[in-house]
Protein backbone atom coordinates (compact mmCIF):
# COMPACT_ATOMS: atom_id res chain seq x y z
CA UNK A 1 0.00 0.00 0.00
CA UNK A 2 1.59 3.37 -0.90
CA UNK A 3 1.83 5.89 1.42
CA UNK A 4 0.58 9.50 0.43
CA UNK A 5 0.89 13.06 1.75
CA UNK A 6 -2.30 15.37 1.57
CA UNK A 7 -1.72 19.59 1.11
CA UNK A 8 -3.89 21.60 1.88
CA UNK A 9 -4.01 25.86 1.09
CA UNK A 10 -7.86 27.32 2.84
CA UNK A 11 -7.83 30.81 1.29
CA UNK A 12 -10.55 33.24 2.06
CA UNK A 13 -13.13 32.44 -0.88
CA UNK A 14 -11.09 29.26 -2.26
CA UNK A 15 -9.36 26.16 -1.40
CA UNK A 16 -6.71 24.31 -3.16
CA UNK A 17 -5.49 20.83 -2.60
CA UNK A 18 -3.29 17.84 -3.82
CA UNK A 19 -1.93 14.34 -2.83
CA UNK A 20 1.65 13.23 -3.24
CA UNK A 21 2.52 9.88 -3.59
CA UNK A 22 5.65 8.91 -1.91
CA UNK A 23 7.84 6.31 -3.06
CA UNK A 24 10.35 3.83 -1.47
CA UNK A 25 13.40 5.99 -2.11
CA UNK A 26 11.03 9.03 -0.29
CA UNK A 27 10.75 10.90 -3.63
CA UNK A 28 7.39 13.07 -4.13
CA UNK A 29 5.24 12.30 -7.39
CA UNK A 30 1.69 14.39 -8.02
CA UNK A 31 -1.11 11.93 -7.91
CA UNK A 32 -4.25 14.72 -8.22
CA UNK A 33 -4.45 18.61 -7.48
CA UNK A 34 -7.83 20.57 -7.38
CA UNK A 35 -9.76 23.37 -5.73
CA UNK A 36 -12.94 24.80 -4.56
CA UNK A 37 -13.52 27.93 -6.04
CA UNK A 38 -15.93 30.94 -5.44
CA UNK A 39 -17.15 29.66 -2.51
CA UNK A 40 -19.08 32.58 -1.35
CA UNK A 41 -20.41 32.90 -5.04
CA UNK A 42 -20.77 30.14 -7.15
CA UNK A 43 -18.56 27.25 -5.85
CA UNK A 44 -17.14 24.77 -8.12
CA UNK A 45 -15.37 21.72 -7.31
CA UNK A 46 -12.75 20.50 -10.29
CA UNK A 47 -9.60 17.80 -9.66
CA UNK A 48 -7.31 16.39 -12.39
CA UNK A 49 -4.21 14.39 -12.51
CA UNK A 50 -0.59 14.78 -12.76
CA UNK A 51 -1.00 15.26 -16.52
CA UNK A 52 -3.80 17.88 -16.58
CA UNK A 53 -6.77 15.40 -16.89
CA UNK A 54 -9.48 16.30 -15.23
CA UNK A 55 -11.09 13.47 -12.96
CA UNK A 56 -13.98 14.95 -11.48
CA UNK A 57 -16.27 17.81 -11.21
CA UNK A 58 -19.24 19.32 -8.90
CA UNK A 59 -21.16 22.45 -9.10
CA UNK A 60 -22.69 23.65 -6.33
CA UNK A 61 -26.47 25.50 -6.99
CA UNK A 62 -25.69 29.46 -7.55
CA UNK A 63 -26.65 31.26 -4.93
CA UNK A 64 -25.05 28.49 -2.34
CA UNK A 65 -21.84 29.56 -0.60
CA UNK A 66 -20.36 26.74 0.77
CA UNK A 67 -18.04 27.19 3.97
CA UNK A 68 -14.69 25.98 4.82
CA UNK A 69 -16.14 22.59 6.68
CA UNK A 70 -18.18 21.79 3.80
CA UNK A 71 -15.83 22.29 0.93
CA UNK A 72 -13.34 20.11 2.59
CA UNK A 73 -15.36 17.32 3.41
CA UNK A 74 -16.13 17.44 -0.07
CA UNK A 75 -12.90 17.18 -0.83
CA UNK A 76 -11.53 14.71 1.58
CA UNK A 77 -14.13 12.31 1.01
CA UNK A 78 -13.35 12.64 -2.84
CA UNK A 79 -9.96 12.02 -1.85
CA UNK A 80 -10.25 9.11 0.19
CA UNK A 81 -12.44 7.66 -2.59
CA UNK A 82 -9.51 7.90 -4.73
CA UNK A 83 -7.11 6.80 -2.52
CA UNK A 84 -8.68 3.89 -1.10
CA UNK A 85 -5.69 1.96 -1.75
CA UNK A 86 -3.09 4.13 -0.48
CA UNK A 87 -2.26 5.24 3.14
CA UNK A 88 -2.86 8.62 3.68
CA UNK A 89 0.12 9.51 6.32
CA UNK A 90 0.15 13.57 6.46
CA UNK A 91 -1.58 16.46 5.84
CA UNK A 92 0.84 19.65 4.83
CA UNK A 93 -1.02 23.33 5.10
CA UNK A 94 -0.19 26.63 4.24
CA UNK A 95 0.19 28.98 6.72
CA UNK A 96 0.66 32.96 6.61
CA UNK A 97 2.30 34.14 10.03
CA UNK A 98 4.38 32.00 12.24
CA UNK A 99 3.83 31.71 16.28
CA UNK A 100 6.23 33.22 18.97
CA UNK A 101 7.65 29.19 18.65
CA UNK A 102 7.72 28.40 15.48
CA UNK A 103 10.89 28.17 13.60
CA UNK A 104 10.12 26.68 9.75
CA UNK A 105 7.72 23.99 9.65
CA UNK A 106 5.87 22.30 12.77
CA UNK A 107 3.38 19.56 13.85
CA UNK A 108 0.44 21.71 14.50
CA UNK A 109 -2.05 20.03 17.69
CA UNK A 110 -4.35 22.11 20.17
CA UNK A 111 -1.89 24.30 21.58
CA UNK A 112 0.02 25.43 18.60
CA UNK A 113 -3.36 25.77 16.35
CA UNK A 114 -4.45 28.01 19.04
CA UNK A 115 -1.40 30.43 19.05
CA UNK A 116 -1.46 30.49 15.39
CA UNK A 117 -5.60 31.88 15.71
CA UNK A 118 -4.27 34.39 17.77
CA UNK A 119 -2.05 36.18 15.09
CA UNK A 120 -5.34 36.21 12.99
CA UNK A 121 -5.93 39.92 14.47
CA UNK A 122 -2.32 40.88 12.99
CA UNK A 123 -3.68 38.93 9.43
CA UNK A 124 -7.55 38.82 8.83
CA UNK A 125 -7.27 37.82 5.57
CA UNK A 126 -5.65 34.38 5.02
CA UNK A 127 -4.75 33.21 8.70
CA UNK A 128 -7.91 32.39 9.93
CA UNK A 129 -8.93 30.30 7.00
CA UNK A 130 -5.80 28.68 7.16
CA UNK A 131 -6.44 27.86 11.21
CA UNK A 132 -10.11 26.74 10.18
CA UNK A 133 -8.87 24.67 7.26
CA UNK A 134 -6.60 22.60 10.33
CA UNK A 135 -9.28 22.06 12.14
CA UNK A 136 -11.74 20.79 9.74
CA UNK A 137 -9.23 18.33 8.14
CA UNK A 138 -8.19 17.14 12.25
CA UNK A 139 -12.10 16.83 12.94
CA UNK A 140 -12.51 14.22 9.72
CA UNK A 141 -9.17 12.57 10.07
CA UNK A 142 -8.63 12.37 13.81
CA UNK A 143 -5.37 11.13 14.68
CA UNK A 144 -3.99 12.19 11.17
CA UNK A 145 0.02 14.34 11.83
CA UNK A 146 -0.86 17.38 10.34
CA UNK A 147 2.21 20.20 9.50
CA UNK A 148 2.25 23.84 8.99
CA UNK A 149 4.31 25.87 6.39
CA UNK A 150 4.74 29.07 6.20
CA UNK A 151 4.98 31.96 4.03
CA UNK A 152 6.99 34.19 6.32
CA UNK A 153 9.39 31.35 7.26
CA UNK A 154 11.14 32.47 3.67
CA UNK A 155 11.32 35.73 4.77
CA UNK A 156 13.56 35.22 8.08
CA UNK A 157 16.64 36.32 6.04
CA UNK A 158 15.95 39.74 5.55
CA UNK A 159 17.96 42.08 7.40
CA UNK A 160 17.04 43.99 10.24
CA UNK A 161 16.63 47.36 8.45
CA UNK A 162 14.08 45.74 6.03
CA UNK A 163 11.94 43.53 8.54
CA UNK A 164 11.58 47.17 11.15
CA UNK A 165 9.23 49.69 10.56
CA UNK A 166 9.95 53.15 11.94
CA UNK A 167 7.64 52.89 14.72
CA UNK A 168 7.82 52.88 18.62
CA UNK A 169 9.47 49.88 20.44
CA UNK A 170 5.75 49.27 22.08
CA UNK A 171 4.04 48.78 18.65
CA UNK A 172 7.15 46.52 17.54
CA UNK A 173 6.55 44.52 20.58
CA UNK A 174 2.96 43.70 19.50
CA UNK A 175 3.94 42.34 16.73
CA UNK A 176 4.29 45.06 13.80
CA UNK A 177 7.28 43.88 11.85
CA UNK A 178 7.49 43.45 8.14
CA UNK A 179 6.60 39.52 7.68
CA UNK A 180 6.64 39.00 3.67
CA UNK A 181 4.44 36.93 1.93
CA UNK A 182 4.62 34.39 -0.74
CA UNK A 183 6.77 33.22 0.67
CA UNK A 184 6.63 29.21 -0.28
CA UNK A 185 6.36 30.33 -3.65
CA UNK A 186 9.56 32.62 -3.64
CA UNK A 187 11.21 29.77 -2.15
CA UNK A 188 10.22 27.12 -5.29
CA UNK A 189 11.28 29.69 -7.48
CA UNK A 190 14.73 30.44 -5.95
CA UNK A 191 15.32 26.57 -6.12
CA UNK A 192 14.63 26.21 -10.00
CA UNK A 193 16.72 29.38 -10.57
CA UNK A 194 19.15 27.72 -8.83
CA UNK A 195 18.86 24.90 -11.21
CA UNK A 196 18.28 26.51 -14.25
CA UNK A 197 20.41 29.76 -13.65
CA UNK A 198 23.04 29.31 -11.00
CA UNK A 199 24.83 32.21 -12.09
CA UNK A 200 22.38 34.40 -11.22
CA UNK A 201 22.90 35.60 -7.89
CA UNK A 202 20.91 39.07 -7.71
CA UNK A 203 17.14 37.97 -8.73
CA UNK A 204 14.03 40.03 -8.57
CA UNK A 205 11.01 37.53 -8.75
CA UNK A 206 7.42 38.62 -9.49
CA UNK A 207 4.72 36.72 -7.67
CA UNK A 208 1.39 38.31 -9.54
CA UNK A 209 -1.59 36.46 -9.05
CA UNK A 210 -5.15 37.66 -7.48
CA UNK A 211 -2.32 38.78 -4.52
CA UNK A 212 0.75 40.10 -5.95
CA UNK A 213 4.15 40.43 -4.30
CA UNK A 214 7.79 40.91 -4.99
CA UNK A 215 10.98 39.60 -4.14
CA UNK A 216 14.54 40.56 -3.91
CA UNK A 217 16.69 37.89 -3.86
CA UNK A 218 20.53 37.28 -3.12
CA UNK A 219 21.79 33.92 -3.79
CA UNK A 220 18.33 32.17 -3.09
CA UNK A 221 17.55 34.32 -0.05
CA UNK A 222 14.92 36.69 0.76
CA UNK A 223 16.62 40.68 0.94
CA UNK A 224 13.41 42.26 0.95
CA UNK A 225 9.44 41.92 -0.21
CA UNK A 226 6.73 44.30 -1.04
CA UNK A 227 4.16 42.80 0.51
CA UNK A 228 4.38 44.22 4.84
CA UNK A 229 2.54 42.88 7.61
CA UNK A 230 -1.19 41.72 6.65
CA UNK A 231 -2.01 41.15 2.75
CA UNK A 232 -2.06 44.82 2.15
CA UNK A 233 0.79 46.53 1.37
CA UNK A 234 2.89 47.03 -1.75
CA UNK A 235 1.05 46.48 -5.21
CA UNK A 236 -2.01 47.17 -5.94
CA UNK A 237 -3.74 43.44 -6.40
CA UNK A 238 -7.03 42.35 -7.78
CA UNK A 239 -9.14 43.64 -4.87
CA UNK A 240 -6.61 45.08 -2.25
CA UNK A 241 -4.95 48.46 -1.92
CA UNK A 242 -1.34 47.79 -1.96
CA UNK A 243 0.58 50.86 -0.85
CA UNK A 244 -1.68 54.07 0.21
CA UNK A 245 -0.31 57.04 2.93
CA UNK A 246 -1.11 55.99 6.35
CA UNK A 247 -2.40 58.79 7.06
CA UNK A 248 -5.40 58.65 4.30
CA UNK A 249 -6.29 56.03 6.83
CA UNK A 250 -6.60 58.09 9.88
CA UNK A 251 -8.43 60.58 7.89
CA UNK A 252 -10.87 58.32 6.63
CA UNK A 253 -11.36 56.96 10.16
CA UNK A 254 -11.65 60.77 12.14
CA UNK A 255 -14.17 61.85 9.41
CA UNK A 256 -16.10 58.98 10.50
CA UNK A 257 -16.85 58.10 7.16
CA UNK A 258 -15.71 54.48 7.61
CA UNK A 259 -15.46 52.68 11.03
CA UNK A 260 -12.62 49.80 11.35
CA UNK A 261 -14.80 47.20 9.67
CA UNK A 262 -16.18 49.02 6.93
CA UNK A 263 -12.08 50.74 6.27
CA UNK A 264 -10.93 46.97 6.56
CA UNK A 265 -13.80 45.54 3.87
CA UNK A 266 -13.32 48.51 1.43
CA UNK A 267 -9.06 47.97 1.92
CA UNK A 268 -9.31 44.27 1.32
CA UNK A 269 -12.13 43.49 -1.26
CA UNK A 270 -12.96 47.19 -2.60
CA UNK A 271 -9.65 48.39 -3.44
CA UNK A 272 -6.71 47.38 -5.83
CA UNK A 273 -7.69 46.64 -9.53
CA UNK A 274 -11.64 46.71 -8.39
CA UNK A 275 -11.38 50.37 -7.10
CA UNK A 276 -9.42 51.62 -9.58
CA UNK A 277 -10.75 50.32 -12.70
CA UNK A 278 -14.59 50.30 -11.50
CA UNK A 279 -14.80 47.22 -13.42
CA UNK A 280 -13.23 44.18 -12.38
CA UNK A 281 -10.13 43.17 -10.37
CA UNK A 282 -9.64 40.60 -12.82
CA UNK A 283 -6.29 41.30 -14.81
CA UNK A 284 -7.41 39.33 -17.68
CA UNK A 285 -10.16 41.60 -18.18
CA UNK A 286 -8.50 44.49 -17.75
CA UNK A 287 -5.91 43.50 -19.97
CA UNK A 288 -8.34 43.24 -23.07
CA UNK A 289 -10.73 46.06 -22.32
CA UNK A 290 -10.74 49.18 -24.49
CA UNK A 291 -12.79 50.88 -21.16
CA UNK A 292 -10.00 54.19 -20.18
CA UNK A 293 -10.21 53.24 -16.58
CA UNK A 294 -8.96 49.67 -17.12
CA UNK A 295 -6.27 51.42 -19.31
CA UNK A 296 -5.20 53.82 -16.42
CA UNK A 297 -5.50 50.32 -13.99
CA UNK A 298 -2.75 48.20 -15.38
CA UNK A 299 -0.86 51.05 -15.91
CA UNK A 300 -0.89 51.77 -12.34
CA UNK A 301 -0.25 48.36 -11.69
CA UNK A 302 2.54 48.59 -13.99
CA UNK A 303 3.71 51.99 -12.55
CA UNK A 304 3.67 50.15 -8.80
CA UNK A 305 5.86 47.27 -10.09
CA UNK A 306 8.65 49.64 -12.05
CA UNK A 307 9.07 51.82 -8.63
CA UNK A 308 10.09 48.19 -6.62
CA UNK A 309 11.83 46.22 -8.93
CA UNK A 310 13.94 49.97 -9.56
CA UNK A 311 14.30 50.30 -6.00
CA UNK A 312 15.55 46.22 -5.69
CA UNK A 313 17.74 46.28 -8.17
CA UNK A 314 19.48 49.33 -5.80
CA UNK A 315 19.14 47.14 -2.85
CA UNK A 316 21.15 44.11 -4.08
CA UNK A 317 23.37 46.11 -6.08
CA UNK A 318 22.36 45.41 -9.24
CA UNK A 319 20.02 42.63 -11.69
CA UNK A 320 20.68 39.88 -13.10
CA UNK A 321 17.34 38.25 -13.61
CA UNK A 322 13.96 38.83 -13.13
CA UNK A 323 10.86 36.35 -12.95
CA UNK A 324 7.88 36.39 -13.30
CA UNK A 325 5.11 33.65 -11.92
CA UNK A 326 1.95 33.08 -10.34
CA UNK A 327 -0.98 33.78 -12.60
CA UNK A 328 -1.21 37.24 -14.14
CA UNK A 329 3.22 36.30 -14.08
CA UNK A 330 2.62 33.08 -15.84
CA UNK A 331 0.15 33.97 -18.70
CA UNK A 332 -0.14 37.62 -19.08
CA UNK A 333 2.03 38.84 -21.97
CA UNK A 334 0.92 42.15 -21.82
CA UNK A 335 2.09 42.97 -18.09
CA UNK A 336 5.67 41.67 -18.75
CA UNK A 337 5.91 43.53 -22.00
CA UNK A 338 4.69 46.39 -20.35
CA UNK A 339 6.82 46.03 -16.98
CA UNK A 340 9.90 45.28 -19.06
CA UNK A 341 9.79 48.51 -21.58
CA UNK A 342 10.24 50.09 -18.04
CA UNK A 343 13.01 48.76 -16.96
CA UNK A 344 15.28 49.58 -20.20
CA UNK A 345 17.86 51.84 -18.04
CA UNK A 346 18.74 48.04 -16.28
CA UNK A 347 19.27 46.53 -18.89
CA UNK A 348 16.05 44.43 -19.93
CA UNK A 349 15.26 43.80 -23.58
CA UNK A 350 12.30 41.69 -24.41
CA UNK A 351 12.28 39.43 -27.12
CA UNK A 352 8.54 39.92 -27.76
CA UNK A 353 8.37 36.94 -29.89
CA UNK A 354 8.94 34.74 -26.97
CA UNK A 355 7.00 36.82 -24.85
CA UNK A 356 3.63 36.31 -26.55
CA UNK A 357 4.34 31.84 -27.34
CA UNK A 358 4.85 32.05 -23.37
CA UNK A 359 8.25 30.85 -23.72
CA UNK A 360 10.76 30.09 -20.69
CA UNK A 361 12.84 32.36 -21.75
CA UNK A 362 11.82 35.66 -22.49
CA UNK A 363 14.47 37.82 -22.68
CA UNK A 364 16.77 38.52 -26.03
CA UNK A 365 20.02 37.50 -26.39
CA UNK A 366 21.70 40.71 -25.99
CA UNK A 367 19.22 41.69 -22.41
CA UNK A 368 22.10 41.73 -19.66
CA UNK A 369 19.30 40.72 -17.58
CA UNK A 370 18.09 37.03 -17.70
CA UNK A 371 13.84 37.23 -17.89
CA UNK A 372 12.58 34.25 -17.49
CA UNK A 373 8.96 32.68 -16.96
CA UNK A 374 8.84 29.80 -14.07
CA UNK A 375 5.18 28.30 -13.36
CA UNK A 376 5.17 28.27 -9.33
CA UNK A 377 3.96 25.18 -7.13
CA UNK A 378 3.45 26.10 -3.71
CA UNK A 379 2.24 22.54 -3.09
CA UNK A 380 4.77 20.59 -4.00
CA UNK A 381 7.45 22.90 -1.45
CA UNK A 382 4.87 22.11 1.54
CA UNK A 383 4.66 18.35 0.60
CA UNK A 384 8.77 18.45 0.61
CA UNK A 385 8.61 20.15 4.27
CA UNK A 386 6.06 18.38 5.58
CA UNK A 387 7.48 15.01 4.31
CA UNK A 388 11.06 16.08 5.55
CA UNK A 389 9.30 17.19 8.98
CA UNK A 390 7.92 13.60 9.54
CA UNK A 391 11.20 11.87 8.24
CA UNK A 392 13.30 13.77 10.20
CA UNK A 393 10.67 12.95 13.66
CA UNK A 394 10.91 9.19 12.68
CA UNK A 395 14.87 9.27 12.21
CA UNK A 396 15.14 11.01 15.95
CA UNK A 397 13.17 8.89 17.86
Amino acid sequence: MADVLLVFNAGSTSLKFAAYAIDGRRELSLDVTGNVDAMQAAPRFAVGDAAGNVLATHAWPAGHPVDHDEALRFAVTWLRGHLADSSIIAAGHRMMLEGPRCDGPMRLDDETLAELDALSALEPSHQPFNVRGARTIAALMPGLPQVACFDSSFHRTMPESARTYALPRDMRDAGVLHQGYHGLSYEYIGDRMRALAPAARRVIVAHLGGGCSLCAMLDGRSIETSMGLAGLSGLPMATRSGDIPPEALLYLLRSQRFDVATLEKALYERSGLLGLSGISGDMRLLQDSAEPQAIKAVRQFVHAMTKYVGAYAAVLGGLDALVFTAGIGERSHQVRSALCAQLASLGVVLDERANLAGGAIVSAPDSRVSVRVIATNEELMIARHTLALLDGAAAGR
